[in-house]
This record gives C-alpha cells, sequence and structure tokens, in this order.
C-alpha cells in the first residue's frame, strides 16, 4: 500500500514541536521574492541598502536578495547592472549569508543554457557574494540541477535541493502529486549530495494539514534539514507554517510587514511573536523587525502603481481552484488586455488545467508557466492546439526535461509535426544536446563586453542584454 493509500490516523504523527527540533531558522526575502511578488520585480538597490544594514542584525540564517526575476527586471527595467546588487549588498550584510533563487539549468533566463555557461554563472555569483544556492528546475528533472549543484559544492557554498510543489487536486493526493512523489525526489536529492532541501510552494496551495503530514514523512526518512517556501496567495500561508513547525521543519521564508501578504510570503513579525517562548522560538529581535518595517513602509509611494489595482480583497481565493501563480495570472490579463480578448480571461484560466493536465502535468512555476499560459491563451482564442510556439514543441520534445506524466502520443505526434528536430523526442540530459556558448557569444558581442560577467549578461539575454550593455558603456 502506498503512503497516499494509507488513512491518516496510520500516519507517523508528531506531537507538537518534536523534542529533536530546535529554534526555527528563518530565511527573509523582502529584498528579492517580496518586491518581486507585489512590485513587478522593480525595487532599486538604493532603496534596499537601509533595510539590508538593519536586517543584518536580526538574526535570519540567510536574505535572499537576487535570483529569480531580479535579474531581467534590473537590466531590462531599472538600468542597473544586476552583478552589481549582489556586490553592494554583501558590504552591509557582514553576519548573515546572502541566498539566491537559481533555476537549475535555466539559470536566471528562460531557457536551458549549456554547461560551460552555468559554471560561469555559478562560480561568477559566488565571487559577486552569494552563499545560499536554492536550486529548482520546473519540471522536478533533477538531471537539470547536476551541473549547479555541482560548482556551488566546487565553491564551497551551500546547495539547497528545491522541490516544486503542485497538486492534481486540491488537496495532495490524485494520480501524481503524492507523498510517494515527494519521497522519492526528496531521496534523488539527498542522494545528489545537496546541503539542505527545499519544498517550493509558489503558488500558495499547500494546505496546513497536507504540509504536517508531509513534513513529518520527511523528517522520519532524512537526514536533511527541511525548508519551506510558500505565499499567502490563498490566504492559508501562516497557517500552514504553523502545522509545518509542529511536524518539526527546521527553516521557512518570510517577508517583512511591508512586502508580504497578498501574492508574497507570510510575514516575518507574526511568526516571531508566535513562536516566542515555545521550544522553536526564532530568537530574532522582534523589536528591530518592527523598526525596519516602518522604515520600509516609507517606499510605498514609490511602487504602489504596481500593485494590483481596483481589488479590495488580500487573497485570491480562485487560486484554490485553478492553482494558477498570482505572478501567471497577472501576465495573462496583459497578454489578453493587448489582445483584446480580456473578457475570455475566465475560460483561459478553466483551460490552463486542462492543458497542462494534457501536457504531463507540469508544476506551474517559470518557465514552464508562461508555456503552458500561452499555449492555454491560444487554445481558446484558435482552437484546441491549432497554433502552438515554439517553446511548447521543445517541452514536449523533451528540452527542457521530462514531464511527470508522460505527453498523449497522438498530442505529441501533432505538436511536432514538422518540428525542425524531428518528431521522436530526446530521453538524456537536455543539457548533453547543447554546445558551450560563451566562446561564439564573446566573439559576436566583441569589445562591448568588458567582463566576464558583461559576457554571461549577454549570453542570458542577447537582445536586451546587448542594448542595457550599450547603455552601460555610452556605446552607439
Amino acid at each position: 500500500m502506498s503512503l497516499q493509500d494509507r488513512p491518516i490516523e496510520e500516519l507517523p504523527l508528531s506531537t507538537p514541536y518534536p523534542k529533536t527540533a530546535g529554534p526555527l531558522r528563518i530565511q527573509d526575502n523582502t529584498l528579492r521574492d517580496g518586491h518581486q511578488s507585489l512590485f513587478a520585480t522593480r525595487m532599486r538597490t538604493s532603496d534596499m541598502i537601509p533595510a539590508a544594514e538593519q536586517l543584518d542584525g536580526v538574526g535570519f540564517w540567510a536574505l535572499e536578495i537576487w535570483g529569480g526575476a531580479t535579474f531581467d527586471a534590473m537590466h531590462r527595467f531599472l538600468g542597473e547592472d544586476p552583478w552589481e546588487r549582489p556586490r553592494i549588498l554583501k558590504r552591509y550584510l557582514k553576519k548573515t549569508p546572502c541566498a539566491m533563487l537559481l533555476r537549475g539549468q535555466n539559470l536566471v533566463g528562460y531557457r536551458h543554457y549549456a554547461d560551460d555557461v552555468v559554471n560561469a554563472f555559478v562560480d561568477k555569483a559566488c565571487e559577486a557574494g552569494i552563499d545560499v544556492f536554492r536550486v529548482f528546475d520546473a519540471l522536478n528533472d533533477f538531471r537539470n540541477l547536476e551541473t549547479a549543484l555541482a560548482r556551488i559544492r566546487a565553491n564551497g557554498k551551500h546547495c539547497q535541493g528545491t522541490i516544486c510543489y503542485s497538486l492534481t487536486g486540491r488537496r495532495l493526493g490524485g494520480d501524481v502529486f503524492t507523498l510517494d512523489y515527494y519521497l522519492a525526489r526528496a531521496r534523488e536529492l539527498e542522494a545528489m549530495g545537496v546541503d539542505s532541501l527545499c519544498i517550493k510552494d509558489m503558488a500558495g496551495i499547500m494546505s496546513p494539514y497536507d504540509a504536517r503530514d508531509l513534513i513529518i514523512l520527511l523528517k522520519r526518512h532524512l537526514r536533511l534539514p527541511l525548508h519551506l517556501h510558500t505565499h499567502e496567495t490563498s490566504g492559508m500561508g501562516t497557517m500552514t507554517y504553523l502545522k509545518a513547525v509542529e511536524a518539526g521543519l527546521d527553516g521557512l521564508d518570510t517577508c517583512l510587514g511591508p512586502f508580504a501578504g497578498r501574492t508574497s510570503m507570510p510575514a516575518a513579525e507574526p511568526l516571531v511573536a508566535a513562536l516566542q517562548g515555545t521550544p522553536r522560538d526564532t530568537g530574532l529581535d522582534l523589536a528591530r523587525l518592527i523598526r525596519v518595517s516602518l522604515e520600509l513602509e516609507k517606499l510605498f509611494p514609490r511602487y504602489q502603481s504596481y500593485l494590483v489595482p481596483r481589488r479590495l480583497s488580500l487573497i485570491d481565493s480562485g487560486v484554490l481552484a485553478h492553482q494558477i501563480p498570482g505572478g501567471m495570472i497577472s501576465n495573462l490579463v496583459d497578454q489578453l488586455r493587448d489582445m483584446r480578448a480580456l473578457d475570455r480571461l475566465n475560460e483561459v484560466c478553466e483551460e490552463i488545467p486542462v492543458t497542462r493536465r494534457e501536457l504531463g502535468n507540469p508544476p506551474l512555476v517559470t518557465p514552464i508557466s508562461q508555456i503552458v499560459a500561452v499555449q492555454a491563451v491560444m487554445n481558446v482564442l484558435f482552437g484546441k492546439y491549432r497554433m502552438v510556439s515554439n517553446q511548447l514543441k521543445d517541452l514536449v520534445y523533451g528540452l527542457y526535461g521530462r514531464t511527470p506524466t508522460p505527453v498523449d502520443p497522438e498530442l505529441r505526434k501533432k505538436i511536432l509535426k514538422r518540428y525542425k528536430r524531428g518528431a521522436i523526442p530526446m530521453t538524456g540530459r537536455p543539457a548533453d544536446d547543447l554546445e558551450p556558448e560563451l566562446a561564439a557569444a564573446a566573439e559576436r558581442i566583441g569589445n562591448l563586453a568588458r567582463s566576464e560577467e558583461d559576457v554571461l549578461t549577454y549570453t542570458l539575454y542577447p537582445v536586451t542584454g546587448e542594448q542595457f550593455l550599450r547603455e552601460k558603456y555610452k556605446a552607439g
């Protein structure tokens, strides 16, 4: 009998605060995922410096300052060199490790890059000041983590292997995302030699009791420290954290109050206060947290325009049904508005779970979430798979890795018809199909790139990266 099929009363439950659990570790994501979730990743480095200086004395396990969409937004919209942010903040974060979110073989871009690019990026990120790398793959195909994890270890940094959390129903279970599924993925990462394990609930769909059961199970079978990341999108975030903490969770993510809630993470302050005096007391300086939060409030007028307008509710109860992350919804709205089809948003939201199931049940996280969403839009507007994107063909062919379940053979045949790489999907590690890239990129960009970091920026983003370098060096 599988773990998922066992009655809940037969699962190895624990009493609150297991004896082996010590103080809860907290990674604060205010300076990365907080403003990415709420303010379209538009926070400027100069606005981070006062907060970083004060946060360094709070006692956080780590501060996430880089990765995710920051690299894209900084060079594309803010006119800032992405490589400078960790260098600058590291001057003020003398006690607290600096963390980043890395998309495995995707790095901080939207496609797979060759191994030489991955190795060079990790090396330069370490030099810039990153101490903790949270590494994930959008399909939970951990072949796509091998190169990055090996390079992180070679640099002597902390590598946190990550499992993207998803559901096949409203609660944990169903045909795909079961307790057995997560335990198998966790054992894979443990065998790969990661230093800790993170469950990444990017849409905020993990329920409190599912969190309890999952953490109890993983703690029983693994030796790794366990970390949980969730969002308040559905309104369950803080409840989910408390049940996970009671089950023995080692660490979790927060944001400071002004950058928490809505589609961001749960707030640090109430969690710190709630655990004071318990065996899981974080030991964090609550008074200092409150002072920093008050300072961050002063930044609100600069970023207010990026909040979702004309919405009273602080939660998105719809995510409990469609499981679409908040950022994905905002992108859909923009896309449909541009196509003068905003009135069909509900149809698209209903189509996304169907399209996702047909494409092998991938977790909805960057870059796969964008591929699924674009296809769902085309299915609604133009008919089922009458139009398909090149990225979808790449996904079905296997260039992003293995999907959790196979794509239907007939649908695969239809999508790959006249595909440039052929109709028979690849089965090997996707990056094995990629030739080294850096030397050719350096030759193309020429003297416009004046450092290895410049070459990497151009390699990751050839069009906008080149535009940024021209502006940076005032080239014509």
